[in-house]
């Protein structure tokens, strides 16, 4: 396994508990029904499950680490859904059963794993014939803003050495038609969509949230400990974070590569 690039600190879940089905899973909604078997790999906080849970007739969420999976857990009876159980497990290596599931999800998961690739066999290894293998995840190197600042340049230079020093891949939004075809995919839909965060809620909400994660997170501690970057070179990063939310051009676009897999 590669290591997990943000961790759980506060800023980070901030941002996840943010997804939902209807702005993370846009691609697989039309597919879901009731009565199906739902696999939700790396589940997180549990909001995007939640809401696949309420289409289907059950979940099974897989996270890699007990503390991971309590998180999931937590939102899960939080909401009181009933129809989702949560394991741990590794997405390499899924110790489940084959053609088990009609459905395979997946959110910002493959930029993660040491092996895409055979992520994804196994994905596609655990679901029926006839059922899908929905992925989505975000291409750093795609991310556009305005207005311009040599902060945010720097930031994502930084995130993009750490995730890759972690064996992750932050590029994978455009990697993955590539991967699914590498497992043996055949059939095999791509797209992309973005989240784009441009009024002042938005901005004040993205921009606040990367300024603590630069500062205070996994990721922080790594880059410092790492020797990458300084912790008043991290603060100056954060502060052109607050300085792009507080302008009223401000624009920033988050792009993410799609794939749906007909098994």
């Amino acid at each position: 396994m590669s290591s997990y690039t943000h961790g759980h600190a506060e800023a980070v879940l901030r941002s996840h508990r943010w997804r939902t089905a209807a702005n993370s899973a846009a691609h697989l909604l039309p597919h879901l029904h009731g009565g199906q078997r739902l696999l939700d790999v790396g589940s997180g906080p549990g909001t995007i499950t939640a809401d696949l849970a309420r289409l289907v007739g059950e979940v099974v969420a897989l996270e890699v680490s007990e503390d991971a999976a309590a998180l999931t857990r937590a939102e899960l009876d939080r909401q009181g859904i009933d129809n989702a159980t949560v394991v741990v497990g590794d997405v390499h290596a899924l110790d489940l059963a084959d053609d088990a599931f009609d459905v395979v999800h997946a959110h910002q998961v493959l930029q993660h794993v040491a092996d895409p690739v055979g992520a994804l066999r196994e994905m596609v290894r655990v679901t029926r014939p006839g059922g899908v293998v929905a992925v989505r995840d975000s291409d750093y190197g795609h991310f556009s803003w305005h207005p311009a600042s040599s902060g945010l340049d720097r930031w994502l230079e930084l995130y993009d050495a750490a995730a890759r020093t972690n064996g992750g891949e932050p590029h994978a939004g455009r990697m993955l038609l590539a991967w699914a075809h590498a497992a043996g995919a055949r059939d095999v839909v791509a797209g992309s969509s973005t989240w784009c965060f441009a009024d002042p809620e938005d901005r004040a909400w993205w921009g606040g949230l990367w300024a603590d994660r630069i500062t205070t997170t996994a990721l922080a501690r790594q880059l410092t400990a790492g020797g990458r970057a300084t912790e008043d070179e991290l603060a100056d990063v954060a502060a052109a974070w607050r300085q792009w939310a507080a302008d009223p051009d401000g624009w920033f676009s988050v792009l993410h590569g799609e794939v749906l897999i007909r098994v």
